[in-house]
């Protein structure tokens, strides 16, 4: 390779897969994940059993691959589908062909600023996701160093996670810190689903002992009334926190939410949020205690930068949402980041598997609740794309 010689980005292209994966919703019948899960959307009977009965699985997996002129192969998986891969190919690949993929910065504003007009959050910024983690992963791969050295190198030897998934009693006995339930009873089941949410958690309580966390995932389900009468009534039961109990978009209520839990008990939120601006605002109106972006979701590791950073200013834990090896190599990199989840993908919650199958090759998974730092040092995020399951490119430019 000649001095100062690097590889131009040659061609992005966008595929879509169905079937589990990076759109981790898109399972079979009997996975724990569509088991009676309270929603917004459980407010209609008809909507209640199953988050697939109002099109949770509808988008299916992006997979962003970036290829440089030298042939070496960056590429990525999260969500949008089809759709996503339509705004990859048609109007992001204009700002990373023909250009140095060591611009993160000047093409992640390029795709972010282009397409504000009718993105800002959801489907285009997890487009724009899905090319940002691809982009860094290609980087990796072309200096043959694995992103978290990219980041600024590990500050821990280990990582150490919680299980999310509907057995944390088995997750404790896999040697995981703590267990993430998800909560089955909103709203509009009134005081008995109430007071079936909080037997459940009773029961898994008497199985754990007194020191293992437990949490409550919310999914969004709440209004501010039951969440706050939930997080008093699951006091006693010792819950670490209560997670993503409001729809997003309301800053207010998870300002009150957080004034109104019993003392002790943690308000997260920030899985379904986006950008430095979204997290400003969670974070300056004093919204919770911890911040859970998803990589995959609020802008790609280029912006997660920039959360994290602000997070830290802030005094404020953050801990990503699942999203595999994509928030590894950042964790291990953040000392405000402390410990990591791991989504319980085995349909019972009673195995470790990998949480992105069967879409990735070589992702690693914890043993014993953990991972070690060198279990990431392979170059880019360490995994290659299964290139047997089918891959549907829908859209070319």
């Amino acid at each position: 390779m000649p001095r100062g010689w690097f590889p131009k980005i040659k061609q992005v292209r966008a595929f879509v897969v169905r079937g589990g994966g990076a759109d981790y919703h898109d399972q079979g019948e009997g996975h724990w994940i569509d088991d009676h899960i309270a929603t917004p959307m459980a407010r209609y009977p008809e909507y209640r059993r199953s988050r697939q009965s109002f099109g949770i699985n509808v988008l299916g997996t992006l997979v962003v691959e970036i290829e440089a002129d030298d042939g070496t192969m960056g590429f990525a998986v999260t969500t949008g589908g089809e759709p996503a891969a339509f705004i990859v190919e048609k109007h992001l690949a204009r700002f990373l062909e023909g250009r140095d993929p060591r611009e993160t910065e000047k093409i992640w504003d390029q795709m972010y600023f282009s397409t504000q007009y009718y993105g800002r959050k959801g489907l285009v910024v997890n487009a724009i996701s899905g090319v940002d983690l691809a982009l860094w992963d290609l980087l990796g791969r072309l200096r043959q160093e694995p992103v978290h050295h990219l980041l600024g190198g590990a500050v821990r030897d280990e990582l150490q996670f919680y299980a999310t998934g509907a057995r944390p009693d088995l997750a404790k006995q896999m040697g995981f810190i703590g267990g993430k339930m998800p909560l089955h009873h909103g709203p509009a089941e009134g005081i008995e689903g109430l007071h079936k949410n909080i037997a459940e958690l009773a029961e898994m309580r008497s199985r754990v002992g007194a020191d293992f966390w437990l949490m409550l995932d919310c999914w969004m389900a709440l209004d501010l009334d039951y969440a706050t009468r939930l997080a008093h009534a699951a006091h006693e039961h010792g819950l670490k926190w209560i997670e993503e109990a409001l729809s997003p978009d309301d800053y207010w209520g998870y300002a009150a939410l957080k004034q109104a839990a019993p003392k002790g008990m943690l308000v997260t939120t920030g899985e379904h949020e986006a950008t430095r601006w979204g997290f400003r605002m969670l974070l300056d109106m004093e919204c919770c205690d911890i911040i859970q972006p998803d990589v995959g979701w609020c802008g790609g590791v280029t912006e997660l930068i920039k959360i994290a950073n602000y997070a830290d200013a802030k005094g404020a834990l953050m801990i990503p949402h699942g999203s595999s090896v994509y928030s590894y190599h950042f964790v291990v990199t953040r000392h405000n980041s402390p410990f990591a989840e791991f989504l319980m993908m085995a349909p019972k919650a009673d195995q470790v598997v990998p949480m992105f199958h069967p879409q990735l090759i070589g992702e690693p998974v914890p043993e014993n609740g953990r991972l070690k730092a060198s279990a990431l040092d392979k170059p880019g995020f360490g995994v290659e794309l299964n290139r047997d399951v089918p891959l549907a490119r829908p859209y070319t430019h």
